[in-house]
């Protein structure tokens, strides 16, 4: 797989990029990141990339030729299945879109900056808008790093022990049940004795019934969601 993201600050994505199951996954040829700065495809000695908004808006946006040369490029070089925008109004991010991602071959990943883009580029350019949730940040720069890394850990191989991934909260529109190490006892707080038993059938049972319960009580609505599936 290989994720190409542009940004106008690709400082900012050199470290979370380059950690630990991300760098992993690079280093077993899993994946391939590249991160184009936008600046690069701008003509003018100033090597702007922003413009003041037509109709006279306050903050700036984003132009279009730089963005356009920039994927275009990219397209020229591969076929991408995906273009996506980090967006506040875009769909939601979840675990459903990231397993998804990740059966991918290539996508590219642009981040938004200042008061977003020019709207020609989603209308033409862009084939999915995806939002980390209802706030708005300074960029998409922290939106893509977490997109690229949900996505990367469950490509098989990212992770040593696979069913790790797969055991995940969401992964079943459950959140996951409490987990414990060691020691058993610390200051008088024990770890549920079933847990120590060895009986795999009723710690199966007792994690699924934790599952259902911390899901109803935290996030009712991923319940149903689960509930509707069965």
């Amino acid at each position: 797989m290989r994720i190409d993201i542009l940004t106008v600050l690709p400082e900012l994505l050199e470290s979370p990029l380059n950690q630990s199951i991300l760098k992993r996954a690079q280093a077993a040829g899993l994946v391939e990141i590249k991160v184009h700065n936008i600046r690069d495809y701008a003509t003018d000695k100033h090597r702007h990339v922003d413009d003041y908004p037509f109709g006279g808006e306050a903050g700036m946006v984003m132009k279009v030729e730089p963005i356009f040369r920039c994927i275009n490029d990219l397209k020229s070089q591969r076929d991408y299945d995906e273009v996506i925008y980090t967006s506040p109004d875009g769909e939601t991010y979840n675990q459903k879109i990231a397993n998804h991602l990740s059966t991918l071959n290539n996508i590219i990943i642009l981040c938004g900056h200042y008061k977003g883009v020019d709207y020609r580029v989603r209308e033409h350019l862009v084939t999915r808008e995806i939002s980390i949730g209802d706030y708005v940040l300074t960029g998409g720069e922290l939106a893509a790093a977490i997109i690229t890394d949900s996505v990367v850990r469950v490509i098989p191989g990212a992770i040593g022990d696979e069913s790790s991934a797969l055991t995940d909260t969401f992964q079943d529109d459950l959140l996951a049940p409490p987990v414990y190490t060691r020691p058993a006892n610390f200051n008088g707080w024990e770890v549920p004795a079933v847990l120590l038993s060895g009986n795999f059938a009723e710690i199966s049972a007792w994690q699924e019934q934790q599952a259902l319960e911390r899901t109803e009580r935290l996030r009712p609505d991923l319940l149903r969601r689960h509930e509707e599936k069965r």
